[in-house]
């Protein structure tokens, strides 16, 4: 792949920003991605290319070599500051000691030196409650030569929709040197009635008309278990109860959660029993 070619390959100009970067590659790994084409050679060899530059240029540091250097950047052992050095007398010096000196001692006298694997970017899709209680997920990769490697993963407690997992050493084999990386883009599936802000997690519950009016108890039902909320006499639709330590866990400290918020919404009956209908008559004309 040619110098410039990996804004092209993921469709993004050369000024694109990190968000622009990040959204580009998504769609295009969604579309290519081995999974959702078996058997097809050129989407496979699509979704290397992509993954390839998205290596590059998701990261910022590879990034900057990229746009100032080219692929050349890129290259083990490259020192930016004997490329200054070289740059003005390029055309009046021996070029072998040029790029021995940007690459290390003997690097153009037939030695190969060890490469490191490349890192491989990949997606992977869990439920609502998995990321919000952790999961053990098997993932399938593709090796280079078209091989197809199993691994299994952890994924932390708390992880949030969009962020990376990283997987060290279990990226591409190198010609001699240490495994590259794998790096995961989480994708969360939403789960209705339930939010998540942060670390903090709100549920919708329905009570009855009378618990809302009288107070009372609702079962609430979290990742993970079902507990008992006290409902306040009185309680109106949209207010929240706190449950302090019932949210999300910090993936840095699972041992830190957030909150988890009770949104009440009344759920009014369709049908009402003649007495029941009578006594909502007689309190409307109570009160």
């Amino acid at each position: 792949m040619s110098e410039k070619k990996y804004y092209q390959v993921l469709g993004v100009p050369e000024t694109a920003d990190e968000e622009q970067i990040r959204k580009a590659y998504r769609k295009l790994a969604k579309k290519y991605h081995p999974d959702s084409n078996q058997g097809n050679a050129a989407a496979e060899q699509k979704f290397k290319e992509i993954s390839q530059a998205y290596d590059v240029l998701g990261n910022p540091e590879k990034k900057a070599l990229y746009d100032r250097y080219g692929e050349m950047g890129l290259q083990e052992g490259f020192d930016p500051e004997q490329y200054a050095a070289h740059e003005n007398d390029a055309f009046g010096s021996d070029w072998d000691d040029i790029f021995s000196g940007l690459f290390g001692h003997g690097a153009f006298r037939g030695r190969t030196a060890p490469e490191k694997g490349r890192n491989v970017q990949s997606d992977l899709t869990v439920s609502f409650d998995e990321a919000v209680l952790g999961c053990d997920k098997t993932l399938r990769v593709q090796e280079e030569d078209g091989s197809i490697r199993t691994l299994q993963v952890h994924i932390p407690a708390g992880i949030d929709d969009g962020k990376q997992v990283r997987l060290a050493g279990k990226g591409m084999k190198g010609a001699g040197g240490t495994p590259g990386d794998l790096y995961l883009m989480i994708h969360v599936t939403p789960r209705k009635g339930y939010e998540r802000k942060g670390q903090d997690l709100y549920v919708t519950t329905f009570i009855p008309y009378t618990t809302a009016v009288l107070g009372g108890e609702a079962r609430i039902h979290l990742p993970g278990g079902t507990v008992s909320c006290r409902i306040p006499p009185g309680s109106r639709c949209g207010s929240k109860i706190r449950l302090r330590g019932r949210g999300v866990a910090s993936v840095k400290n699972p041992s830190v959660k957030g909150d988890a918020y009770v949104v009440i919404q009344i759920d009014v009956p369709a049908h009402l029993t003649p007495g029941q209908e009578r006594a909502l008559r007689d309190y409307a004309k109570a009160s």
